[in-house]
């Protein structure tokens, strides 16, 4: 097979020495030249910058747009890894140094050299050229893959240590992000000064096992102390290369777990937490439906008796109790963070007064509570059950921290907050807030358990003693409520926590119904009843009956749509359990859409939030109320749902 000729770009401007050249090339033995000759530096450039497969350039010092250094300095630039030979009419000893240093591979002088000799140069120069871009690119492969694995160690979450074969550290990397020591300070120390007391035992048998097992990587777990103090658990693999020249120890890589153990502590206790949820959500549908029957009954008992009626104070305490039974329900669901929300507009002021003999009897007789509320106190709009609950849990907290009693102070305030809070630095809505301050005159917090202190399970009480949940359900309240909370406290000087709410505008928002309210009006709708508690059904019927209302009644969606099917006249609102046998009530309701389009819909349920948000009944636009409710809540809401805007679809 014949060769590839040599691809030449000649740079000459003078055609006799053009075609002498091209003469003493063809007497090269072996060799083809495809020669391309132009006369200017600047043509030269147009081919190379069109077509740079060439092999070779030939390059003429003296050019009709460049001379001398300047010629080679610009045809290097326009050719950076071509070969380049120069062939000048100049003998000049000192210009041709200069061209070799700048990369040109030959300087030749016109009309001392014979084609045979020039042949072999130009071979020359090119497999020099070659050989030299070669361990070029191979000196630029090493000095990149050193480069990269050193990136890849210095910048590796995980750290690498080499130690001797008596646990001396000889070598050490990124130690810094793990244990806070820096390379040099690692290095010389004795690896098992570094290991907590109780895991150097484990370690010691870790390195006997190495050193039984050349080459095979095994993976250890201990706890080692940072250089703060602070113990961190570690996790690594190590690897005996002691027989190895090149690397003559034992490779250590390991990496800080400390994060990841707090977590799987947490998983655990949130799996206990999450069957205690479940609990409570499977028992609170059963349980709300007994206490509606119960309240509601015994509120139609109290409105139907006389106010001299010795009957009263009976039923009012059962009442009472039942209402306490309800509020521990709602407990259960907020242990379990599946209540479902009813935001209103709340005086914090009247509600802290509210709580104020409950909060006597949790703190205890050793410890004085000192009140200090604004008069001219803003609203907030908040779920009055979850507002006490934050109210509780730093009581019970601000509690704990003064265990040989103490002052508790609560504080309410109409505040403005600017856009960065000037203690804590962090980004605020600006705007106005209403202030609940707890103060305690406990023991304080100190900086480390502050930057913890709001994190889910974290908690300084012995195990057994405390969930680690209050405050970070407090603080999941106040961010779901649009506001803010922060801890000032030094150890030795107590704690304060302060809560800010939104500050509600109530010319805009607008004042909610009076909750002691009754709605006396008589109504003449036609209501379709569908639900599967017979005690639940039979109460509702009554108290709807009682107020006007035609009811049709069903003990289950199949009745239901019987009965929807058969009333001859409009319908202008189902009442509908959320959760029944065979149908729900939202498939209920689709159901019936095309056969009753401008019928209203109003959702009943006593199950959590978060089974009836699988049905779809907690979407905006949707009418619910959530067991137990009384009478006149429900009377309210119907009427609330009959008479409000919508085309009958929700």
């Amino acid at each position: 097979m014949t060769p590839d000729p040599i691809r030449v770009l000649l740079v000459e401007d003078n055609p006799g020495d053009a075609r002498l050249i091209r003469e003493v090339l063809s007497e090269g033995v072996g060799i083809r030249f495809d020669i391309t000759q132009v006369p200017t530096l600047e043509d030269a450039t147009g081919h190379l910058a069109a077509d740079g497969r060439f092999d070779l350039i030939l390059l003429d010092l003296s050019l009709p747009d460049a001379r001398g250094w300047d010629t080679i300095r610009r045809a290097r630039e326009a050719a950076p890894d071509i070969p380049i030979v120069v062939l000048s009419g100049l003998d000049d000893e000192e210009l041709a140094l200069q061209a070799v240093q700048a990369g040109i591979q030959d300087y030749l002088v016109k009309g001392q050299i014979e084609g045979s000799v020039l042949t072999r140069i130009l071979r020359h120069a090119i497999e020099r050229h070659r050989l030299s871009r070669e361990l070029w690119e191979r000196t630029r492969q090493l000095e990149e893959g050193e480069r990269r694995f050193r990136a890849l160690v210095e910048n590796s979450s995980d750290a690498l240590a080499l130690v001797d074969g008596k646990g001396k550290i000889l070598y050490a990397r990124s130690i810094l992000r793990v244990l806070g020591y820096g390379d040099e300070e690692y290095v010389e120390m004795d690896n098992f000064a570094l290991v907590h007391p109780e895991d150097v035992e484990s370690a010691q048998a870790l390195l006997a096992k190495s050193l039984e097992s050349p080459g095979t990587p095994i993976g250890f777990e201990n706890r080692a102390r940072h250089k703060d103090g602070s113990w961190r658990h570690i996790e690594g693999v190590a690897v005996n290369r002691l027989d190895d020249p090149a690397v003559g120890a034992i490779i250590a890589n390991f990496r800080d777990v400390t994060d990841r153990k707090r977590l799987e502590d947490q998983f655990r206790q949130a799996q206990r937490l999450e069957a205690v949820g479940r609990l409570a959500g499977g028992i609170s549908h059963d349980f709300n439906n007994l206490l509606c029957v119960i309240i509601s009954y015994g509120e139609l008992l109290m409105e139907a008796l006389p106010p001299e009626s010795p009957h009263r104070e009976g039923i009012g305490e059962i009442l009472k109790a039942a209402d306490r039974a309800a509020g521990l329900t709602r407990q259960l669901l907020a242990f379990g963070r599946k209540q479902v929300l009813e935001p209103r507009v709340v005086d914090l002021n009247v509600r802290i007064g509210d709580l104020q003999k409950m909060l006597s009897r949790v703190l205890g007789e050793d410890i004085e509570v000192v009140t200090t509320l604004a008069p001219d106190l803003g609203r907030i709009r908040v779920d009055p059950g979850q507002l006490e609950q934050v109210i509780m849990n730093l009581t019970v907290n601000a509690r704990d921290a003064m265990a040989e009693g103490g002052t508790l102070t609560i504080e309410t305030h109409n505040v403005v907050l600017e856009a960065i809070h000037p203690q804590e630095g962090f980004p605020i809505r600006p705007g106005r807030y209403v202030m609940l301050r707890i103060q305690d005159s406990g023991t304080g917090i100190g900086p480390e358990t502050r930057s913890h202190i709001f994190e889910p399970f974290f908690t300084t009480k012995e195990v057994g003693k405390g969930t680690g949940l209050g405050l970070a359900t407090v603080y999941g309240i106040v961010k779901q409520n649009g506001g803010y909370i922060w801890l000032q406290s030094e150890p030795g000087q107590g704690a304060a926590f302060e809560v800010c709410f939104p500050w509600l505008d109530l010319s805009v928002e607008g004042a909610e119904s009076a909750p002691g309210t009754v709605v006396t009006r008589i109504s003449t709708e036609t209501i379709l009843l569908v639900e599967d508690e017979a005690s639940v059904r039979g109460l509702v019927r009554k108290t709807l009956e009682a107020s006007g209302y035609v009811v049709l009644e069903a003990r289950d969606p199949q009745d239901g749509l019987l009965k929807a099917q058969a009333h001859q006249g409009p319908i202008d609102l189902m009442i509908t359990d959320v959760i029944m046998p065979v149908m729900s009530g939202r498939t209920l309701a689709d159901r019936l859409a095309h056969l009753r389009p401008t019928m209203k819909v109003l959702y009943i349920s006593g199950y959590s939030d978060d089974v009836i948000a699988q049905h779809g009944v907690l979407e905006t636009g949707i009418h619910f109320l959530q067991k137990p409710f009384s009478p006149e809540l429900l009377r309210r809401k119907v009427r609330e749902v009959l008479d409000g805007p919508g085309d009958g679809k929700a």
